[in-house]
Protein backbone atom coordinates (compact mmCIF):
# COMPACT_ATOMS: atom_id res chain seq x y z
CA UNK A 1 0.00 0.00 0.00
CA UNK A 2 1.19 3.37 -1.24
CA UNK A 3 1.21 6.52 1.03
CA UNK A 4 1.97 8.93 -1.59
CA UNK A 5 1.80 8.60 -5.32
CA UNK A 6 2.10 10.56 -8.81
CA UNK A 7 0.33 9.90 -12.07
CA UNK A 8 2.17 10.83 -15.07
CA UNK A 9 2.37 14.12 -12.90
CA UNK A 10 3.58 17.69 -14.78
CA UNK A 11 4.91 20.67 -12.70
CA UNK A 12 5.75 24.01 -14.54
CA UNK A 13 7.11 27.06 -13.58
CA UNK A 14 6.08 29.33 -16.57
CA UNK A 15 6.97 27.75 -19.12
CA UNK A 16 9.97 25.75 -17.49
CA UNK A 17 8.84 22.14 -16.79
CA UNK A 18 10.35 21.30 -13.31
CA UNK A 19 8.13 17.93 -12.91
CA UNK A 20 7.98 15.68 -16.55
CA UNK A 21 5.96 13.00 -16.34
CA UNK A 22 6.40 11.64 -12.68
CA UNK A 23 4.63 8.27 -11.96
CA UNK A 24 5.61 6.85 -8.83
CA UNK A 25 4.80 5.21 -5.24
CA UNK A 26 6.03 5.89 -1.97
CA UNK A 27 5.33 2.53 0.06
CA UNK A 28 4.39 2.32 3.87
CA UNK A 29 7.58 2.48 6.23
CA UNK A 30 10.78 4.80 5.66
CA UNK A 31 11.93 5.92 2.29
CA UNK A 32 14.16 7.90 1.21
CA UNK A 33 13.93 10.92 -1.47
CA UNK A 34 16.80 11.20 -3.20
CA UNK A 35 18.00 13.33 -6.24
CA UNK A 36 20.29 16.01 -7.42
CA UNK A 37 20.11 19.74 -7.38
CA UNK A 38 16.90 20.91 -9.40
CA UNK A 39 15.70 17.35 -9.89
CA UNK A 40 12.29 18.28 -8.68
CA UNK A 41 12.52 17.15 -4.68
CA UNK A 42 11.20 20.01 -3.13
CA UNK A 43 8.79 20.64 -6.01
CA UNK A 44 6.96 17.21 -5.32
CA UNK A 45 6.64 18.01 -1.86
CA UNK A 46 5.29 21.18 -2.42
CA UNK A 47 2.85 19.58 -5.10
CA UNK A 48 2.15 16.57 -2.50
CA UNK A 49 1.46 19.29 -0.12
CA UNK A 50 -1.58 21.12 -2.62
CA UNK A 51 0.76 24.31 -2.48
CA UNK A 52 1.26 24.03 -6.00
CA UNK A 53 -1.28 22.79 -8.88
CA UNK A 54 -0.10 20.24 -10.94
CA UNK A 55 -0.24 21.41 -15.46
CA UNK A 56 -1.58 17.60 -16.19
CA UNK A 57 -1.49 14.48 -14.26
CA UNK A 58 -2.19 13.50 -10.40
CA UNK A 59 -0.64 13.68 -7.03
CA UNK A 60 -2.12 11.90 -4.00
CA UNK A 61 -1.27 11.53 -0.26
CA UNK A 62 -2.64 8.99 2.14
CA UNK A 63 -5.50 8.53 -0.62
CA UNK A 64 -6.68 12.05 -1.02
CA UNK A 65 -6.15 14.33 -4.02
CA UNK A 66 -3.66 17.11 -4.20
CA UNK A 67 -5.54 19.49 -6.10
CA UNK A 68 -8.74 18.88 -4.16
CA UNK A 69 -7.57 18.56 -0.90
CA UNK A 70 -4.87 20.19 -0.21
CA UNK A 71 -5.97 21.13 3.42
CA UNK A 72 -7.26 17.84 4.99
CA UNK A 73 -3.54 16.64 3.57
CA UNK A 74 -1.82 19.02 5.77
CA UNK A 75 -3.67 18.39 8.87
CA UNK A 76 -2.92 14.54 8.55
CA UNK A 77 0.81 14.67 7.80
CA UNK A 78 3.91 16.32 9.42
CA UNK A 79 6.24 18.44 7.94
CA UNK A 80 9.69 19.44 8.98
CA UNK A 81 11.04 22.02 6.31
CA UNK A 82 14.41 22.74 5.79
CA UNK A 83 14.31 26.35 7.02
CA UNK A 84 13.49 27.54 10.18
CA UNK A 85 9.68 27.70 11.00
CA UNK A 86 9.01 29.75 14.27
CA UNK A 87 7.51 32.44 15.56
CA UNK A 88 9.37 35.05 17.06
CA UNK A 89 8.77 35.98 20.88
CA UNK A 90 7.04 32.29 22.00
CA UNK A 91 8.69 29.71 24.05
CA UNK A 92 8.91 25.91 22.61
CA UNK A 93 5.78 24.75 24.40
CA UNK A 94 3.47 27.54 23.20
CA UNK A 95 4.63 27.94 20.04
CA UNK A 96 4.54 23.33 19.42
CA UNK A 97 0.84 23.72 20.59
CA UNK A 98 -0.56 26.59 18.28
CA UNK A 99 1.31 24.47 15.52
CA UNK A 100 -1.73 21.62 17.29
CA UNK A 101 -4.00 24.01 17.15
CA UNK A 102 -3.44 25.07 13.86
CA UNK A 103 -4.14 21.56 12.69
CA UNK A 104 -7.08 21.38 14.43
CA UNK A 105 -6.36 19.72 17.60
CA UNK A 106 -8.63 21.31 20.45
CA UNK A 107 -6.12 23.95 22.53
CA UNK A 108 -5.93 21.69 26.11
CA UNK A 109 -5.22 19.20 24.21
CA UNK A 110 -3.28 20.09 21.90
CA UNK A 111 -1.16 21.59 24.96
CA UNK A 112 -0.62 17.99 26.18
CA UNK A 113 0.78 16.70 23.47
CA UNK A 114 3.22 19.69 23.19
CA UNK A 115 4.69 18.73 26.45
CA UNK A 116 4.86 15.45 25.51
CA UNK A 117 6.41 15.91 22.26
CA UNK A 118 8.99 17.90 23.23
CA UNK A 119 10.15 15.59 25.75
CA UNK A 120 10.36 12.84 23.50
CA UNK A 121 12.50 15.46 21.23
CA UNK A 122 14.79 16.21 24.47
CA UNK A 123 13.59 19.72 24.69
CA UNK A 124 11.57 18.84 27.60
CA UNK A 125 14.49 21.01 30.44
CA UNK A 126 13.92 23.93 27.44
CA UNK A 127 10.18 23.90 26.72
CA UNK A 128 9.54 27.68 28.30
CA UNK A 129 12.38 29.14 27.07
CA UNK A 130 12.28 31.63 23.54
CA UNK A 131 12.69 29.48 20.22
CA UNK A 132 15.51 32.27 19.06
CA UNK A 133 17.66 31.44 22.05
CA UNK A 134 17.83 27.85 20.67
CA UNK A 135 21.03 26.07 19.17
CA UNK A 136 21.12 25.18 15.30
CA UNK A 137 20.45 21.19 16.81
CA UNK A 138 17.54 22.47 19.15
CA UNK A 139 15.59 24.37 16.50
CA UNK A 140 16.01 21.21 14.49
CA UNK A 141 14.48 19.27 17.12
CA UNK A 142 11.71 22.45 17.46
CA UNK A 143 11.02 21.59 13.74
CA UNK A 144 10.31 17.78 14.44
CA UNK A 145 8.39 18.75 17.55
CA UNK A 146 5.90 20.53 15.42
CA UNK A 147 5.80 18.03 12.97
CA UNK A 148 4.67 15.40 15.64
CA UNK A 149 2.45 17.38 17.96
CA UNK A 150 -0.71 16.36 16.21
CA UNK A 151 -0.19 12.59 15.68
CA UNK A 152 0.36 12.35 11.78
CA UNK A 153 0.10 9.37 9.95
CA UNK A 154 2.84 10.40 7.51
CA UNK A 155 5.90 12.40 8.01
CA UNK A 156 7.88 14.62 5.55
CA UNK A 157 11.34 15.50 6.69
CA UNK A 158 13.53 17.87 4.39
CA UNK A 159 17.36 17.99 5.37
CA UNK A 160 16.76 16.77 8.98
CA UNK A 161 20.37 16.80 9.79
CA UNK A 162 21.23 20.37 8.21
CA UNK A 163 23.60 22.01 10.40
CA UNK A 164 24.31 19.67 12.99
CA UNK A 165 27.61 18.37 14.50
CA UNK A 166 27.59 14.46 14.69
CA UNK A 167 26.19 14.16 17.95
CA UNK A 168 23.48 16.56 17.11
CA UNK A 169 23.48 14.03 14.07
CA UNK A 170 23.05 11.13 15.45
CA UNK A 171 20.51 11.75 17.87
CA UNK A 172 18.44 12.77 15.21
CA UNK A 173 18.84 10.09 13.08
CA UNK A 174 18.55 8.01 16.26
CA UNK A 175 15.39 10.03 16.89
CA UNK A 176 14.10 9.06 12.90
CA UNK A 177 14.61 5.54 13.39
CA UNK A 178 12.25 5.07 16.27
CA UNK A 179 9.70 7.39 14.73
CA UNK A 180 9.73 4.79 11.83
CA UNK A 181 9.92 1.64 13.81
CA UNK A 182 8.56 2.21 16.99
CA UNK A 183 6.23 4.63 16.38
CA UNK A 184 4.73 3.24 13.27
CA UNK A 185 4.70 6.52 11.50
CA UNK A 186 5.50 6.47 7.87
CA UNK A 187 8.57 8.95 7.08
CA UNK A 188 9.63 10.37 3.73
CA UNK A 189 13.06 11.40 4.23
CA UNK A 190 13.96 13.97 1.80
CA UNK A 191 18.52 14.58 2.32
CA UNK A 192 21.34 15.34 -0.01
CA UNK A 193 23.13 13.41 3.17
CA UNK A 194 23.05 9.82 1.32
CA UNK A 195 24.53 8.24 5.08
CA UNK A 196 21.36 9.57 6.45
CA UNK A 197 19.13 7.86 4.41
CA UNK A 198 20.64 4.64 4.44
CA UNK A 199 20.90 4.66 8.27
CA UNK A 200 17.06 5.38 8.13
CA UNK A 201 15.35 4.07 5.45
CA UNK A 202 14.25 0.81 4.29
CA UNK A 203 13.44 2.36 0.56
CA UNK A 204 14.70 4.46 -1.82
CA UNK A 205 13.43 6.78 -4.62
CA UNK A 206 15.78 8.35 -6.92
CA UNK A 207 14.56 11.18 -9.15
CA UNK A 208 16.73 13.04 -11.81
CA UNK A 209 15.12 16.43 -14.03
CA UNK A 210 11.49 15.40 -12.42
CA UNK A 211 11.71 11.73 -13.68
CA UNK A 212 12.30 8.72 -11.46
CA UNK A 213 15.36 6.99 -12.72
CA UNK A 214 15.38 4.33 -10.05
CA UNK A 215 13.60 2.83 -6.59
CA UNK A 216 13.37 0.21 -4.38
CA UNK A 217 14.63 -1.36 -1.20
CA UNK A 218 18.07 -0.37 0.15
CA UNK A 219 19.19 -3.98 0.60
CA UNK A 220 18.27 -4.99 -2.73
CA UNK A 221 19.45 -1.61 -4.87
CA UNK A 222 23.07 -2.40 -2.80
CA UNK A 223 23.22 -5.83 -4.30
CA UNK A 224 26.48 -6.01 -6.76
CA UNK A 225 26.03 -7.67 -9.63
CA UNK A 226 27.17 -11.55 -10.02
CA UNK A 227 28.88 -13.15 -6.85
CA UNK A 228 31.52 -10.96 -5.39
CA UNK A 229 32.73 -11.15 -2.11
CA UNK A 230 34.90 -8.83 0.83
CA UNK A 231 37.36 -10.72 1.67
CA UNK A 232 39.74 -8.99 4.62
CA UNK A 233 43.37 -11.09 5.37
CA UNK A 234 45.79 -10.98 7.96
CA UNK A 235 48.15 -9.32 5.90
CA UNK A 236 48.04 -8.37 2.13
CA UNK A 237 49.12 -11.29 -0.38
CA UNK A 238 50.23 -10.30 -3.96
CA UNK A 239 50.07 -14.61 -3.76
CA UNK A 240 46.51 -14.64 -2.23
CA UNK A 241 45.28 -12.71 -5.59
CA UNK A 242 46.86 -14.34 -7.85
CA UNK A 243 45.81 -17.72 -7.17
CA UNK A 244 42.02 -16.31 -7.18
CA UNK A 245 42.97 -14.67 -10.91
CA UNK A 246 44.65 -17.58 -12.25
CA UNK A 247 41.27 -19.66 -11.14
CA UNK A 248 39.01 -16.89 -13.49
CA UNK A 249 38.19 -14.72 -10.26
CA UNK A 250 38.09 -10.92 -10.74
CA UNK A 251 39.87 -8.66 -8.58
CA UNK A 252 37.52 -5.57 -7.75
CA UNK A 253 39.43 -3.64 -5.53
CA UNK A 254 42.23 -3.84 -3.18
CA UNK A 255 43.65 -2.03 -0.66
CA UNK A 256 46.08 -3.43 1.95
CA UNK A 257 44.43 -6.45 3.71
CA UNK A 258 41.27 -6.12 2.20
CA UNK A 259 39.84 -6.91 -1.19
CA UNK A 260 36.80 -7.20 -3.25
CA UNK A 261 36.33 -10.44 -5.49
CA UNK A 262 33.88 -11.00 -8.48
CA UNK A 263 33.97 -14.92 -8.52
CA UNK A 264 33.76 -16.24 -12.47
CA UNK A 265 30.46 -17.46 -13.52
CA UNK A 266 29.34 -20.58 -12.29
CA UNK A 267 30.73 -20.52 -8.79
CA UNK A 268 28.13 -21.47 -6.26
CA UNK A 269 30.27 -21.08 -2.67
CA UNK A 270 32.37 -18.14 -3.08
CA UNK A 271 34.09 -19.47 0.21
CA UNK A 272 35.29 -22.78 -0.83
CA UNK A 273 37.32 -20.90 -3.65
CA UNK A 274 38.00 -18.11 -0.98
CA UNK A 275 39.53 -20.83 1.51
CA UNK A 276 41.43 -22.53 -1.08
CA UNK A 277 43.20 -20.14 -2.49
CA UNK A 278 44.24 -18.88 1.20
CA UNK A 279 45.53 -22.48 1.35
CA UNK A 280 47.55 -22.70 -1.53
CA UNK A 281 48.97 -19.34 -1.08
CA UNK A 282 49.16 -19.25 2.54
CA UNK A 283 47.00 -16.10 3.58
CA UNK A 284 44.94 -16.40 6.45
CA UNK A 285 41.36 -14.84 5.52
CA UNK A 286 40.20 -12.81 9.02
CA UNK A 287 36.70 -11.99 7.26
CA UNK A 288 34.41 -12.86 4.40
CA UNK A 289 31.16 -11.88 3.81
CA UNK A 290 28.92 -10.77 0.68
CA UNK A 291 30.11 -8.13 -1.05
CA UNK A 292 27.26 -4.79 -1.16
CA UNK A 293 27.60 -1.32 -3.00
CA UNK A 294 26.89 1.88 -0.56
CA UNK A 295 24.23 4.25 -1.22
CA UNK A 296 26.17 6.86 -2.93
CA UNK A 297 27.35 3.90 -5.51
CA UNK A 298 23.45 3.32 -6.21
CA UNK A 299 23.08 7.15 -6.47
CA UNK A 300 25.69 8.03 -8.57
CA UNK A 301 24.79 4.71 -10.93
CA UNK A 302 21.41 6.81 -11.21
CA UNK A 303 21.62 9.52 -11.66
CA UNK A 304 24.81 9.18 -14.24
Amino acid sequence: MSVAATTDLIVKYGSKAAITGLTLEIPEGSVGLLGPNGAGKTTLLKTWLGFIRPYAGSASVLGMSAVTDGLRIRQRIGLMPEQDCHIPGMNAVSYVSYTGELAGMPGNHAMRRAHEVLEYCGLGEARYRPIETYSTGMRQRIKLAQALVHGPKLLLLDEPTNGLDPEGRGEMLRLVRDISAGKGINVVVCSHLLPDVEETCTHVVVIRAGQLVTQGLVDDLRRTGGLQVDVELREPSEAFLATLTNGGARVVSSMGSRCRIAMPEGVKDAAIEVFQAALASGAQVRSLKPALRSLEDVFMEAVA
